[in-house]
């Protein structure tokens, strides 16, 4: 029987669905409505504010101009928010460390921290002292608010005109901001973090905090930080009895402490005292008649020597010391692997080739890393001058390597079956629409690892990173001590991921040991101010780890010794000395690398400039490799010369081997107790014979002239 009421119930649920849509086209129709009268009523009220006539272009570029400063005020804040990452850590803890640091010898090179017995508080300051200071660095420091607009606009005026830099435009803050948090790199984006960061201690500290901040924290030359420390480095005296003229010299220390470090270049401090004084009366902190006994009477500082610290090695090494004693004693003396004797070969070699040939090849920067097996590092240059950048470019500059990054890539080739004598193609190849050249822009055909690597064809790594993949690659560098993460792209076996200086010479120390790891370090003892031992390197530490196979390490040594003497790094050689490594030169000749080793040390070399710009065609196989061997021929000088694995010693001809060489600086020609060291009488053995021969040759020029001028007579 047919129910009566489905038919109803279907009619029902029609009709709930009819008025159920009705509803909702009736919400959307009143939405629009409403929508379209409520934007009618803005746009009638905005109206009255159109611009009309003249006015409407200056009130376009009005709100183009707030969009787009909007815009780039949101941007400046995503570049600076890692910066702020800095304040969340102690930074304050700097101030409770005081360190001296010891040569490998024992020998004092320096210190950092600040030192707490030469701490005074702000009011306890000569008012002369922090009148120069402001004066000079930041004549409005208690009137911005971190940032000088005025003085900033100011600078950029007289620059300017002096079509140069005269003046800076960084506030105290700013440069507070920079010795707190930042590096010395001039960079845009180290700019934008110093002006945030500048703010940040302006609506966190007080002026005064700021100002005493500055003065204790900067670096004054000599080794010293803040003016207490520089009081006595260079006066002898506690900063609350310096007389005006020797305020004026330290303040002005601020701009380029090692240019004008009066232990080192006393007219230049001077000059610049002198300018002080004259800021002191154009801020109108002083008058002329104050002043004149100081212009008159100049300060003098204490007798030092004229010795250069090694301020980039105590910055990396400091470092160091924060990390391994966190806690606890503060006040540490700290025994370092430096040996002075190679940092200041290393310090010659490098300001010899950037003054000899830096212009020609349009190059202003250079770095040195030398470590020996252990991986001591023995020297360490961070750049160029200290004074004028303390940005550290062997540990802290992240560069492209090159070609000195392919020893890598073969390595991972001879652990998957290669040998040096493997055959390679040398032909075109792709990845994707990424075609690879050689420097040449010629191709070999068939040849083998060894002329590969000898040559630094580009195509061969690339072909062999598509057989055994890019991945192996970056863990193989990871594996022999690079630390830098690194980026694995298509054009990683060529070296395009970068690393530091330090991390290249500790990789190619792999090599050099036969495939032992190394660890890098700079401190091998820390002790308390009154010597109780607080950490040791040996007994933290456990034997070197291997990571590569012998029969690899020995055969990538033998390839890169090849290098050395028959490719790239022809001009790295030296008698008498088995030397390996490897060349780099990176796209449109931005960086040069020479990385080499002996059986004594691994020593990297990296020129360049600090804003990415190119050289006039410097390769690795020039400058740096003749900058590697200036230094590593004094480093070889007087010590066991040790074979590299497989390579058995080359013997040295003694016509080619310089006087000099066995004269380095810092060496002793006594050994034992008043004897003459073996090489110290071979050494003047050969100077006795040649001497012997410039006298003989003397006599017969001598006899030769005699002859001459009788001739003459009797023709007269």
């Amino acid at each position: 029987m047919r129910d009566p009421f489905s038919s109803k119930k279907k009619s029902w649920r029609l009709f709930r669905a009819l008025e159920v849509d009705s509803a909702i086209d009736t919400f959307f129709f009143e939405l629009g409505q409403s929508s379209g009268m409520a934007w009618e009523r803005i746009t009638l009220f905005f109206r009255r504010f159109h611009a009309t006539g003249w006015k409407r272009p200056f009130f376009e570029l009005l709100s183009e101009g707030f969009t787009l400063g909007v815009a780039g005020a949101l941007l400046l804040v995503a570049l600076a928010v890692p910066a702020f990452d800095a304040v969340t850590k102690n930074w304050r803890s700097q101030a409770d460390y005081s360190v001296t640091f010891l040569d490998r010898y024992g020998n004092e090179i320096g210190k950092r921290g600040v030192l707490q017995e030469v701490q005074f508080g702000l009011d306890q300051l000569p008012d002369h002292l922090i009148q120069a200071v402001l004066a000079t660095e930041d004549r409005r420091f208690f009137e911005h608010f971190g940032i000088d607009v005025v003085g900033t606009f100011r600078a950029l005026v007289e620059n300017a005109k002096a079509g140069g830099v005269v003046q800076g435009g960084s506030s105290i803050t700013q440069q507070l901001a920079k010795n707190l948090f930042l590096s010395n790199e001039r960079t845009l984006e180290r700019k934008i973090k110093e002006a945030y960061l500048a703010m940040w201690l302006e609506a966190n500290l007080t002026k005064r905090e700021i100002l005493k901040l500055y003065l204790d924290r900067a670096y004054m030359g000599g080794g010293a930080f803040g003016v207490g420390a520089a009081s006595q480095f260079y006066f002898g005296k506690p900063v609350t009895d310096l007389r005006l003229e020797e305020s004026a010299m330290l303040a002005g220390l601020f701009k380029a402490p090692t240019r004008y470090a009066p232990h080192i270049n006393l007219p230049a401090a001077r000059a610049r005292a002198n300018v002080v004084l004259t800021n002191l009366v154009q801020g109108g902190f002083m008058t002329e008649g104050q002043v004149i006994g100081a212009r008159r009477h100049p300060a003098t500082p204490i007798s030092r020597a004229a010795t250069a610290s090694p301020d980039y090695f105590l910055d990396w090494a400091f470092q160091q010391v924060k990390r391994l004693v966190p806690t606890g004693e503060r006040n540490l003396v700290a025994r370092t692997t430096l040996d002075m004797r190679l940092q200041r070969a290393a310090e010659l070699a490098v300001e010899s080739s950037l003054r000899e040939s830096g212009t020609a090849y349009g190059v202003k920067q250079a770095a040195l890393v030398s470590m020996d097996m252990s991986g001591a590092v023995r020297a360490m240059v961070g750049g160029r001058d200290y004074g004028v950048s303390t940005f550290n470019r062997a540990t802290n500059a992240l560069r492209q390597p090159g070609s000195s990054f392919k020893p890598y890539t073969y390595a991972v080739a001879l652990e998957n079956g290669y040998t040096p004598a493997s055959i390679v193609v040398d032909a075109p190849v792709s990845i994707g629409n990424w075609s690879p050249q050689n420097y040449s822009r010629r191709y070999r055909g068939r040849v083998t690892l060894m002329t590969a690597l000898t040559k630094s064809i580009n195509t061969i790594p690339v072909r062999l990173s598509i057989g055994f993949g890019r991945q192996p690659i970056a863990d193989m560098a990871a594996r022999l001590g690079v630390q830098t993460p690194i980026r694995v792209t298509r054009s990683l076996p060529l070296g395009t991921s970068e690393v530091t200086v330090l991390d290249q010479a500790t990789g190619y120390a792999a090599f050099a040991s036969g495939g032992y790891k190394v660890r890098p370090h700079g401190v091998t003892r820390i002790l308390s101010n009154e010597g109780e031992p607080i950490w040791d390197f040996n007994r933290a530490n456990g034997p070197p780890e291997r990571v590569l196979d012998e029969e690899v390490a020995l055969n990538m040594v033998q390839m890169m010794h090849n290098v050395a003497e028959n490719g790239t790094g022809r001009r790295a050689r030296i008698p008498g000395v088995s030397v390996a490594g490897k060349t780099g030169t990176t796209q449109a000749y931005r960086d040069a690398w020479f990385v080499g080793y002996t059986g004594n040390f691994s020593t990297a070399v990296w020129l360049g400039n600090d804003n990415f710009t190119s050289t006039r065609r410097l390769t690795g196989g020039n400058l740096p490799a003749m900058t590697w061997q200036k230094y590593m021929r004094v480093a070889e000088a007087n010590i066991e010369r040790k074979p590299l694995p497989g390579i058995p010693l080359p013997a040295i001809p003694d016509e080619e081997v310089p006087i000099a060489e066995g004269l380095a600086e810092g060496e002793d020609l006594i050994a034992g107790s008043g004897r003459l060291a073996p090489e110290t009488e071979s050494l003047l053995d050969r100077v006795e014979q040649r001497a012997k021969s410039a006298d003989h040759a003397a006599s017969s020029l001598k006899r030769e002239a005699s002859v001459v001028s009788e001739s003459r007579l009797a023709t007269q």
